[in-house]
């Protein structure tokens, strides 16, 4: 009876038996390659490695406490009349739209020919505490656009908006529709009122009283330990699990430093636009419901009447559909278009699919509407000169 259980058990151990054997033969016989493998990660690891960001030349051409205007330089003769003016999230860095040769949102506009200028909203400090959203979009946003506008002695321009940047960009457009002839909107939320994505349920149970009470400006560093915790497996385990399946490969290992180096560069948050931002968006939803105040002026959404083209990601974590679909549905212009392309939120700037879909399509929306800006009128030129000297003032005390 014991032999006969005995024969039993070693039939129903011997496949796991030989799965082990297998495992254990294939270890023995890749031992050598590992070898080589550990020979070429120490060779790469050790070498010069290129990891720059944001190569692409330009000049800073406006300034205004610690906001910046970077105007690319032209690569090609200009292919369409109007400028571009990008406008960026204060959520890590705009070199995002810049991160490598080859894989760069500026390089592919400059090859087509427009003529880009782009916001950079540099590292908050301590005076930047009580600065609110309205001083960012009718103080910064719109110096900025008045100083481009002088310059191409024009009364309108193109803005291309990413995430916070183009929820704060929707809002100067529904409050100043007269100075943009086309808008573009890239993973954009306007509607906060969903559960599909795990930061709004964290943002809407944050006390932002409480927070800007004790930091002041929110440190960047907290803001980012946030979005890796949206998603830990993927953005804290399997990346570096990805990395050291690829470290024998210098272009992987380079590109890996690259995005590591902009996803922790996370400058502070102004204390006062971000307690704003929280209250009056991610808990009380009013932008969408037209009952957001800036400036002692209603955000209408019904006054964005220019052309606008809508893009997110349809694997978005930070802003899902559900925070971007409803957008051109509430706002007032007639020739208005929805893209959702199959990827997610950072993969929309650098995925090598979506750079041959996303800076193509915007390049033609804009061509299709390209016809040339009416010469400023004298009024506007007299008030964008006093902003600017204005501005100019302020940067000398």
């Amino acid at each position: 009876m014991e032999s006969e259980k005995k024969t039993r058990l070693s039939e129903m151990m011997a496949p796991y038996v030989t799965a082990g054997d297998l495992i254990m033969a294939r270890v023995a016989g890749d031992s050598a390659k590992f070898y080589d493998y550990v020979r070429k990660a120490k060779e790469i690891l050790m070498s010069p490695l290129e990891t720059d960001i944001a190569t692409t030349p330009y000049d800073v051409v406006w300034e205004e406490d610690r906001v910046k205007l970077k105007h690319y330089r032209p690569t090609t003769e200009p292919s369409l009349k109007t400028p571009l003016f990008i406008v960026y999230a204060q959520v890590n860095r705009e070199t995002m739209l810049d991160l490598q040769p080859g894989r760069s949102v500026v390089e592919t506009f400059l090859a087509a020919g427009l003529d880009i200028y782009m916001l950079d909203w540099w590292y908050p400090t301590r005076k930047d505490r009580y600065l609110n959203l309205d001083d960012h979009v009718n103080g910064y946003i719109d110096g900025a656009v008045d100083f481009i506008l002088e310059k191409h002695g024009i009364d309108q321009l193109n803005i291309m908006a990413i995430c916070q940047g183009g929820t704060m960009s929707v809002m100067y457009a529904a409050l100043h529709p007269e100075k943009i002839k086309n808008l573009v909107l890239t993973v954009t939320p306007t509607n906060f009122d969903h559960d599909a994505g795990l930061l709004n349920v964290w943002a809407r149970s944050l006390d932002p009283d409480k927070l800007v009470a004790s930091y002041g400006n929110i440190p960047g560093d907290i803001m980012n330990l946030g979005f890796l915790l949206l998603n830990p497996a993927r953005l804290m385990i399997d990346k570096y699990v990805g990395l050291l399946e690829n470290i024998h490969n210098k272009d992987f290992v380079e590109n890996f430093v690259r995005m590591e180096r902009w996803i922790f560069d996370s400058p502070d948050l102004p204390g006062e636009a971000f307690r704003e931002f929280i209250q009056w968006l991610f808990r009380e939803n009013r932008l969408i419901k037209n009952e957001l105040v800036l400036g002692g002026k209603k955000v209408d959404l019904k006054n964005i009447t220019m052309p606008v083209l809508n893009i997110y990601g349809k694997y978005d974590h930070l802003v899902p559909p559900a925070a971007c679909d409803q957008t051109l549905s509430k706002i007032g212009s007639t020739d208005k278009e929805d893209l959702c392309l199959d990827t997610g939120h950072i993969g929309i700037y650098v995925s090598s699919k979506t750079q041959r879909q996303f800076g193509p399509k915007i390049i033609r929306w804009l061509t299709e509407r390209d016809e040339a800006p009416e010469p400023a009128k004298e009024e506007t030129k007299k008030t964008a000169s006093k902003k600017k000297k204005a501005a100019e003032t302020a940067v000398k005390e």
